[in-house]
């Protein structure tokens, strides 16, 4: 029996059925989606993703659904057009609904009834009652604030007792990093409930995208995290290409797999070094950095910009590669491998250091699907998702990544992931460069109407972009980054370890303030 059979055996006919580009889209009216929500949780559906678009096909608000299910290709997008009926909230079935939920109240004014948290998310008290950003009636302009008054501060959960203290830490921090507020409830110096608020970067991207071309969206794409520059790009480009139709050459799909593995080194040198850095082993640390530093020099070498900004576009890249680049490169990486292996050989054995590691900061492996955590931090708590193996992209399919996993699922199990992971990406790269084609790195495209879903593999886990264009501009632009369902993992990692563990842990996740806060 097929799923859309199972859904009509539990919900009645379906509406509106559209299946393409991996994507199935299946329109169904409120008390529906409320009967088919049950089935899919329990035959193993996760919730990746839920947003709203407004006039979509012409009608009023529109609500997605994005579903996905181990060892299906395609993802499930559950389509309701809200009208009369009432808008329920599915995150008591859900709980990754939760965020995606107060998200859509705060963009566009939609109440979800039955939410057990229906506070403001990413509008903090300075933003105006009533106002919603989102709505296609607002248009960019500077917004009249108001004071932060008792009334409508932001009310953190209430952990009273004998001997419990409060420790808020944030949002300004003491190193070069971005504003995040994090509040703990101790006894002693054991937490035992932490309260993570984001959203201090709130930038409004979504709707800076809102009338713009697909061309110029791709800079907005770029800026939604800056070391996920080439992935958020990517994921933005595939989206344009898919709607368009547009087929990348190949050796454009082979130098885009290049630069998102490189990236996915240097992400994952810097979460090594903060690592140790904050066991007090800066000098385990040292040869992380020296390695990053050089795959910048690389980055730059290769495109212009340490970040690579500026290199993905619509139909390929902005430019080739100079060979002499990609020949440095591929000398390079003969070295990098041994020596990266000798760091993380003597940081591992060091007892000190393995001692801070080991059992700290526990993601339990039953949090991972409600929640909806991916990347390295699933990974090391045993859960075998990857994006670029579940969902290939671009050449994903195959030059095959390495599904790697360990379960202890502490700091420990990640520093073991990540680093595990940079030699698979290095193998990666210089399968690509042993195998890179020649000829064009674009194509020239038309823009045309439509809408699609890109899911992509981040080095901190999966992202989703998706698009709609209409009238030939982007009239909807939603991006959901790994940090924004991975910020939820740390509220229970924390739990039972001390506060001065709480850095080692943030940084083992290493988590994007900017790319939640969007």
């Amino acid at each position: 029996m097929s799923l859309l059979e199972q859904i009509e055996r539990m919900i009645g006919p379906l509406g509106a059925v559209e299946g393409k580009n991996n994507e199935l889209y299946v329109s169904v009216s409120a008390q529906e989606l409320q009967r088919a929500i049950p089935f899919l949780s329990t035959t193993g559906y996760e919730l990746v993703s839920l947003f709203c678009a407004q006039d979509f096909d012409g009608l009023g608000f529109t609500l997605f659904y994005v579903f996905e299910k181990a060892g299906f290709k395609q993802a499930l997008v559950i389509r309701t057009d809200l009208g009369d009926d009432e808008t329920v909230s599915i995150a008591k079935t859900y709980p990754s609904a939760c965020w995606y939920e107060r998200e859509v109240a705060d963009g566009f004014g939609i109440q979800f009834h039955g939410a057990y948290d229906t506070r403001r998310l990413f509008l903090h008290e300075t933003y105006p009652q009533g106002f919603h950003p989102l709505l296609k009636s607002f248009k960019n302009s500077k917004i009249r604030t108001v004071e932060s008054s008792e009334k409508n501060q932001y009310q953190f959960k209430q952990m009273n007792g004998e001997g419990v203290c409060h420790v808020a830490v944030g949002p300004v921090h003491a190193g070069i990093i971005e504003p995040g507020h994090f509040r703990f409830s101790v006894i002693g110096e054991t937490i035992f409930n932490l309260e993570v608020r984001m959203f201090y970067k709130h930038r409004g991207l979504e709707k800076l995208a809102e009338g713009k071309t697909p061309i110029e969206c791709v800079k907005i794409a770029e800026a939604v995290s800056g070391d996920e520059t080439t992935a958020n790009a990517v994921a933005y480009c595939i989206a344009v290409e898919k709607i368009c139709d547009v087929a990348v050459p190949r050796r454009a799909l082979q130098l885009r797999m290049l630069l998102l593995e490189l990236e996915r080194v240097y992400s994952h040198l810097g979460d090594l070094a903060g690592m140790c850095v904050d066991v007090a082993y800066p000098v385990g640390a040292s040869p992380f950095f020296v390695l990053r530093e050089e795959i910048f020099r690389q980055n730059e070498a290769l495109t212009g910009s340490r970040f690579q900004k500026g290199t993905v576009a619509v139909g390929g890249l902005t430019r080739d590669i100079p060979a002499d680049a990609l020949k440095s490169l591929s000398a390079y990486l003969a070295d990098f491998k041994s020596r990266f292996n000798l760091a993380t050989h003597i940081d591992s054995s060091f007892f000190s250091v393995v001692d801070r590691f080991e059992t700290t900061g526990i993601v339990k492996s039953e949090l991972l699907e409600p929640l909806h955590i991916t990347g390295p931090i699933a990974r090391a708590a045993g859960k075998a998702v990857d994006t670029r193996v579940d969902h290939p992209y671009d050449l994903y399919a195959e030059l095959k990544p390495k599904l790697i996993t360990t379960e202890s699922s502490d700091v420990l199990a990640r520093f073991y992931i990540k680093s595990q992971e940079v030699n698979d990406s290095i193998r990666l790269i210089q399968m690509v460069l042993s195998q890179l084609d020649g000829g064009l790195v674009s194509v020239p495209w038309e823009v045309k109407d439509g809408y699609a879903l890109s899911i992509v593999e981040a080095p901190r886990g999966q992202s989703i972009h998706w698009l709609y264009i209409k009238n030939g501009k982007v009239d909807r632009y939603k991006i959901r980054t790994a940090s924004f369902c991975n910020w939820q993992a740390i509220e229970h990692a924390v739990l039972g370890n001390i506060v001065p563990d709480f850095p080692l842990i943030n940084k083992s996740m290493n988590l994007s303030y900017a790319g939640t806060d969007l």
